[in-house]
C-alpha cells in the first residue's frame, strides 16, 4: 500500500529532482500536488505549482460527449412520453371519479340509501352514453402520439389540465363534505351530482376542442420562409398560433413542399468565387525601388481589374457549359431507360407463353435490367450533383415498385430528373432532431405582425417573417339586367 509523502516532502521533491521514489509515486498516481505554503501567500495562483498527467481513470473526449448525447437522448424520451403519460393519467381520473361516487355509498351505507326509482335508473342509462363518449373523445383529442417535441409547455393543455383538476378537486370537496360525512340517504341526488360532474367535463372537453383545434383554423397571418443557403423561398398562411407552434406548422410545410436541401450545389459558387478572389490577389517580392515597385503594382491592379470585369463572361460559359452537360447525360438516361422498359415488356409477353416456373420475380427482372441503365443514372446523378441522395438499394427498390405498378419510363425517371421535397427522400436527409428555434420574444407568446424568428439547422436555417393578412373590404355594384337590351329597328321599305 502506497502512502502519500508529506507535504515539506513533496515540495523538496518538485523544487529538487533527488527524491526518485516521491517521484514514481507521483508518476504512479498523477495527482495534483499543490504547495501548501503558496497558499499563504496573496498571489497563490502564480507560485502554484502543479503536476498533471493521465489518470488510469481518464476518458477521452468523444467519451464524454457520448455520455452527454446518451443522457440528451434519454430526456429527450421522457420529455416526448411526458404529455402522453399525463393526459392519461387526468383522463383515468375524469372516468373514474362519476363511477366512485356512485360506487361510495353503495359498499359504505347501503342499507340506508333509498329505493332508486325508474327516473334514478334513467340517469345511469344517461351517465352510462355520456362517459362513452367522453371516452371517446378525451381519447380522440388527449391521447394521440406527439407529433413533435417542443421547448416549451404548451399554455392552452397546461390552462385545460389545470382547469380539469381543479374542477374534479371541487366536486370531491363538496361529495365528501355534504354526501360522505353526512350519509346522505338519498341515492337519486347522488347520481344526480355525478351526472353533473360529467356534463362538466363534456363542456371542458367543447372548451379544448375551441381552444387547440378551431381556433387555429381561420387564417390571420401570412408567413414568409427563406432557406438562408439557397434563397429558396415560399409563402404560407397559418392562424392564430404561439411561435413555438408556428414553427412546428412551418417545419411540417417544410418537408411537403422545399426541395431537399443538397450543399454540393453550393460548393460550385464558392469554388468559383474563391477562385476569383484568388485572381485577385497581388504579390510582388522582387521589385527594388518604389517607383519600378508602383509600376509594377500598377500593371498587376490593371490586370487583376480586366480579370475582374471578365468574371461574367467566365460565369456565363460555364454555366452554359454546365447545361450542355446536364442535357447530355439526362438524353443518354431517358434512352437507356426506355430501351431497358422495352426489354422489360418484351419479356413480359414471352412470359405469358412460358411455364410458371421460368416467370422470373418482379425483384429479378429489376436486378435484371439495373446494369443496363446504371451507369448512365450515376453519371446523371453526379454532373447534377445529387448522387449522395439516392443509393443503389433505393434506386432498385423505386425500379421494382415501377414494375409491379406497369408504369412508364418517364414515371420513373421523375424521382431523379427533378428534385423532390425532402420526405421524399430517407429519414437520414430530414434532419428532424436538429432543429432549433431562435427568438427575441418568448415562444409560448403568440404571433403577431413583425413578429421575426430563425430555425436552425446543421448546414442551413429558415428566416420566418410574420406580417398580418389585410382587412379586405368588398363592395357590391348592382347591374340592371335592362342595361343589356338593346332594340333592332329595321326598315318597313326594301330595296328592289
Amino acid at each position: 500500500m502506497s502512502v502519500p509523502p508529506s507535504k515539506h516532502l513533496v515540495k523538496r521533491s518538485i523544487d529538487n529532482p533527488a527524491h526518485p521514489k516521491v517521484h514514481q509515486w507521483l508518476q504512479k498516481h498523477f495527482l495534483f500536488i499543490y504547495s501548501f505554503s503558496s497558499f499563504q501567500d496573496d498571489n497563490w495562483g502564480e507560485t502554484t505549482t502543479a503536476v498533471t498527467g493521465t489518470s488510469e481513470l481518464s476518458i477521452s473526449q468523444e467519451e464524454v460527449v457520448g455520455l452527454g448525447k446518451g443522457i440528451q437522448d434519454r430526456t429527450q424520451g421522457f420529455r416526448r412520453y411526458l404529455p402522453l403519460a399525463v393526459g392519461s393519467c387526468v383522463g383515468l381520473l375524469v372516468l373514474a371519479t362519476p363511477l366512485v361516487f356512485l360506487l361510495l355509498p353503495a359498499v359504505m351505507w347501503p342499507d340506508r340509501l333509498q329505493v332508486c326509482g325508474a327516473a334514478c335508473e334513467g340517469l345511469f342509462l344517461s351517465i352510462s352514453f355520456k362517459l362513452l363518449i367522453l371516452l371517446v373523445a378525451v381519447w380522440a383529442l388527449f391521447l394521440r402520439p406527439s407529433r413533435a417535441c417542443l421547448p416549451r409547455v404548451c399554455v392552452y393543455r397546461a390552462f385545460l389540465i389545470t382547469l380539469t383538476l381543479l374542477l374534479t378537486m371541487s366536486y370531491w370537496l363538496f361529495y365528501g363534505v355534504r354526501i360522505l360525512d353526512a350519509q346522505d340517504d338519498d341515492y337519486h341526488g347522488i347520481v344526480q351530482f355525478a351526472v353533473s360532474l360529467v356534463d362538466s367535463q363534456l363542456f371542458v372537453h367543447y372548451l379544448a376542442v375551441v381552444l387547440l383545434e378551431l381556433r387555429q383554423l381561420q387564417p390571420c397571418y401570412s408567413v414568409c420562409v427563406i432557406r438562408s443557403t439557397d434563397g429558396e423561398t415560399r409563402h404560407y398562411n397559418i392562424g392564430q398560433l404561439s411561435i413555438q407552434r408556428a414553427a412546428l406548422s412551418i417545419l411540417e410545410y417544410y418537408y411537403r413542399d422545399f426541395p431537399l436541401h443538397n450543399p454540393a450545389l453550393l460548393s460550385a459558387s464558392k469554388h468559383r468565387a474563391a477562385k476569383h478572389l484568388a485572381g485577385l490577389k497581388v504579390y510582388n517580392v522582387d521589385v527594388g525601388s518604389s517607383a519600378n515597385y508602383l509600376t509594377a503594382s500598377r500593371a498587376m491592379v490593371t490586370a487583376a481589374g480586366k480579370r475582374k470585369d471578365s468574371a461574367h463572361n467566365e460565369l456565363y460559359y460555364e454555366e452554359a457549359d454546365y447545361e450542355r452537360r446536364v442535357r447530355k447525360r439526362r438524353a443518354r438516361l431517358v434512352v437507356a431507360v426506355e430501351e431497358a422498359f422495352t426489354h422489360v415488356r418484351r419479356m413480359k409477353k414471352e412470359d405469358e407463353r412460358a411455364t410458371p416456373s421460368d416467370i422470373m420475380d418482379v425483384r429479378e427482372a429489376a436486378l435484371a435490367i439495373f446494369p443496363s441503365m446504371a451507369r448512365a443514372l450515376q453519371k446523371y446523378l453526379r454532373t447534377t450533383r445529387r448522387q449522395h441522395c439516392h443509393s443503389m438499394e433505393s434506386i432498385q427498390k423505386h425500379l421494382a415498385f415501377c414494375l409491379v405498378n406497369n408504369m412508364s419510363p418517364k414515371a420513373f425517371l421523375e424521382a431523379y430528373l427533378v428534385p423532390g421535397p425532402t420526405l421524399q427522400y430517407g429519414p437520414e436527409r430530414w434532419m428532424a432532431d436538429q432543429w432549433t428555434l431562435v427568438s427575441e420574444a418568448s415562444v409560448t407568446s403568440g404571433i403577431k405582425e413583425g413578429t421575426e424568428f430563425l430555425l436552425k439547422c446543421l448546414d442551413f436555417s429558415l428566416a420566418i417573417t410574420i406580417k398580418g393578412i389585410p382587412y379586405i373590404r368588398l363592395t357590391e355594384e348592382y347591374i340592371d339586367p335592362k342595361s343589356h337590351k338593346f332594340l333592332l329597328l329595321l326598315q318597313s321599305e326594301t330595296s328592289v
